[in-house]
């Protein structure tokens, strides 16, 4: 996620950045600019067509090409935001069950174990969630505990399964009361449900039919809009068409990147730092037991 000033209006709009939409469709933009070039040659030149125009057809037609990306907009923008909710309320939860393990747990080799389980709960995640757990990333007291990630198909339900077996061992020895157990397990379930609904975003993209459907309208609008467009214009429909077709576009590629908002690019969420910070706010709340 890319850290920026958003009052910064000038900076803002002269920078191109990587995912600057300028950057990846400039070539569509000399496309559409060379076409609509052509068709003015065309029309105005060669075959000096007399047909009236048809702006007033791209306008209606506009209006409701507008309706339909502010819709793919805004339902894009509502799976990234509730994707943040949801790692921020895995980082509240994560703390609250830390600090519950800290003042009701007297074990130290038992803490130590759970502030593992937990940091690596939160990297498993958010490789979880892109392109799968690399195992090499997480901590491990022997290789006998990492033999028990390999060949699991979700590392982070794994992590918090053996976060339970602690828990439950504990209960058994009477170190821990049923009161005491049912507190912490609600911070666990927290933990589970959220990224459950993480898995959620990630694997329900937007409907097949309404994103083919979407892209087909964008093209065909910016494609007729040459024809009527150079009758009124002439060759500064260029500049016009490529501005429009820059715009639409743009506003579809902006949705597509938000809508999985937990991968590696420019405006995904920044889970690497959310990771950082959990696994430092670990070491802090365990800090005083684990160097007494």
């Amino acid at each position: 996620m890319v850290i920026y000033n958003p009052k910064d209006w000038w900076k803002l709009i002269f920078s191109f950045h990587k995912s600057d939409t300028f950057r990846m469709t400039w070539k569509g933009i000399a496309g559409v600019g060379i076409f609509t070039a052509l068709v003015a040659w065309l029309e105005n030149d060669v075959f000096h067509a007399t047909f009236r125009n048809t702006t007033a057809i791209h306008s209606l037609v506009g209006f409701v090409l507008s309706l339909l990306l502010i819709l793919r907009t805004n339902t894009a923008y509502d799976r990234w935001w509730e994707g943040r909710k949801l790692w921020g309320g895995m980082l509240t939860s994560a703390r609250n069950f830390a600090n519950k393990v800290q003042g009701l747990i007297s074990d130290q080799d038992v803490k130590l174990r759970i502030k593992i389980l937990l940091q690596n709960f939160f990297l498993a995640s958010k490789e979880h969630l892109r392109s799968g757990v690399k195992l090499d990333l997480l901590q491990y007291e022997s290789k006998e505990d990492r033999a028990t990630y390999e060949g699991s198909l979700h590392i982070p339900n794994r992590i918090v399964q053996k976060i339970y077996n602690e828990l439950f061992l504990l209960r058994k020895k009477d170190q821990l009361t049923d009161v005491q157990l049912h507190m912490l397990e609600q911070d666990l379930a927290t933990l589970t449900n959220h990224i459950g609904g993480c898995e959620r975003i990630k694997k329900t993209p937007m409907p097949y039919s309404y994103n083919i459907y979407l892209k087909k309208i964008i093209f065909l609008y910016i494609f007729t809009m040459p024809i009527g467009f150079v009758r009124e214009f002439g060759f500064w429909a260029v500049p016009i068409v490529s501005l429009i077709f820059y715009v639409f576009t743009s506003i579809e590629i902006l949705a597509e990147e938000i809508e999985d908002p937990f991968g590696l690019e420019a405006n995904d969420l920044p889970t690497d730092d959310i990771t950082k910070t959990m696994i430092s706010n670990l070491d802090e709340i365990f800090s005083v037991d684990m160097n007494s």
